[in-house]
């Protein structure tokens, strides 16, 4: 099984709990002798089992990730944190032009008049080039998905 594969397993893992999840509580509680929708018991069983899957599949994938290199040597993992930093960098320097290229409306003239003290257009550079690495580095991430063998 390729790792893109078993992030596709993952993530419908990890919805059917979330769903299994709902159906318990939803029949954990019925009135008084009435009988529940669905048996919660078994309900839990299922819920064990997906939860038991997910486990296994996470210990792989993670390994997987911690062994397979890019050309640079650089581990899936790392490319992972690059790409988590960089969409966090991405997202406080947008923040931080959103702020700057807000306008201020002074409404008269003995108002305290505002200026920003950032290079705006150097900063819009650096947004757009932050964003072209995260492209970069996700193509790569996908890219070595689809070729890797799950461990």
């Amino acid at each position: 099984m390729k790792l893109a594969e078993a992030l596709s397993i993952r993530k419908d893992l990890q919805k059917r709990i979330q769903q299994l999840e709902q159906r318990i509580k939803s029949n954990v509680k019925v009135q008084e002798d009435d009988e529940p929708l669905e048996d919660p018991n078994e309900l839990m069983k299922e819920l064990n089992s997906c939860l038991v899957q997910l486990e296994e599949l996470i210990g792989r994938i993670n390994l997987t990730n911690i062994n397979t290199k890019n050309a640079e040597g650089l581990s899936i993992t790392q490319l992972i944190a690059k790409k988590d930093t960089l969409t966090l960098r991405i997202g406080i320097l947008r923040n931080i032009y959103s702020e700057a290229t807000n306008l201020f409306n002074r409404y008269s003239s003995s108002e305290i008049r505002q200026e920003c003290v950032i290079d705006v257009k150097q900063l819009s550079k650096q947004i757009d080039d932050y964003s072209a690495r995260l492209r970069k580095t996700d193509m790569e991430i996908q890219g070595l998905n689809f070729l890797t063998e799950l461990a």
